[in-house]
């Protein structure tokens, strides 16, 4: 199907459209999938902005807009807008989070220098961004992927550059909590051998967001090739980490002054951690259970 043909139906709910997008992502042309990834990644600006202002802040022009409603079963852009509006009314979903982050970047041009509002922007930043993972990671997600951990014989963790921390926290917690943990670090450029023991029954987390650090992508490849299951900690549902993973969970981190931040990542990782911990404390309290009821 090229980008110009129709669907017979469109897309009904937010769901539905990101399914879909997901599903044709590979066969739209490049700007057609410029559009997509604005549409998945900033669903509320799309359903709540005009045209004109959806052009501007994605970068694309309002025609290419249109045409990418159109082929995905839209008769237009209005319509698309509508369904993404109404999903989000019936989600309950914070409708302002978008906006409020444009006045904040908006703020740092106005406010004076120094170390106190330094502190101010970041903490700000960071508060955003802790309210955004919220909205855009479920308890639903959230329970496949500690489900996913508990499961694995062995859990595998790779994050390099900025990453590195999260990944780093990980499996020093995962280590902690008794999980069978290898951290692919890359040192002596080694991650290749490093991801050379994973197998079907095992876990690789992977955490990367633009741009993605090729190490990561690899492991990721490794780890499919493999039959292992993959957990992916990443900015975008058409990150290359996404592709074939078990999960994904998207954590979209403020950026002040240029500088991104890495607090939704860390909670993040430290609700898994917990969870982790929560779930083999029930599953041996269910199995110690069952011993007492053997005759």
């Amino acid at each position: 199907m090229t980008d110009t043909e129709q669907l017979a139906s469109p897309p009904r709910s937010a769901g539905e459209l990101r399914d879909l997008i997901l599903e044709r992502y590979d066969s739209f042309s490049k700007r057609l999938q410029h559009v997509a990834r604005y549409v998945l990644d900033h669903p509320d600006d799309v359903a709540l902005e005009t045209l004109t202002v959806i052009a501007e802040r994605s970068g694309a022009q309002p025609s290419a807009i249109v045409r990418f409603a159109k082929a995905i079963g839209f008769s237009g852009a209005s319509p698309m807008q509508r369904v993404l509006r109404d999903s989000l009314l019936a989600n309950h979903s914070t409708l302002g989070y978008g906006e409020r982050v444009r006045h904040f970047n908006a703020s740092l041009g106005e406010k004076s220098g120094g170390v106190g509002a330094l502190l101010e922007d970041f903490s700000e930043g960071d508060i955003l961004a802790l309210q955004n993972l919220r909205q855009t990671v479920s308890q639903d997600e959230l329970a496949r992927a500690i489900s996913l951990i508990h499961k694995a014989d062995t859990v595998y963790v790779v994050g390099m550059r900025r990453s590195f921390p999260v990944a780093a926290y990980l499996t020093y917690s995962f280590l902690r909590a008794g999980k069978r943990t290898v951290m692919v670090d890359n040192v002596g450029g080694l991650a290749r051998h490093q991801m050379q023991t994973i197998g079907a029954a095992d876990l690789l987390i992977a955490i990367s967001y633009q741009p993605y650090a090729s190490e990561t992508v690899e492991a990721v490849e490794s780890a499919l090739s493999a039959n292992a299951k993959i957990l992916a900690i990443t900015d975008s549902l058409i990150s290359p980490l996404a592709k074939g993973a078990a999960q994904v969970l998207q954590v979209r981190e403020s950026e002040v002054r240029a500088f991104r931040s890495l607090s939704a990542s860390i909670c993040l990782a430290q609700t898994l951690v917990i969870g982790l911990a929560y779930e083999q404390e029930t599953a041996a309290a269910a199995n110690s259970r069952k011993r007492t009821k053997k005759p």
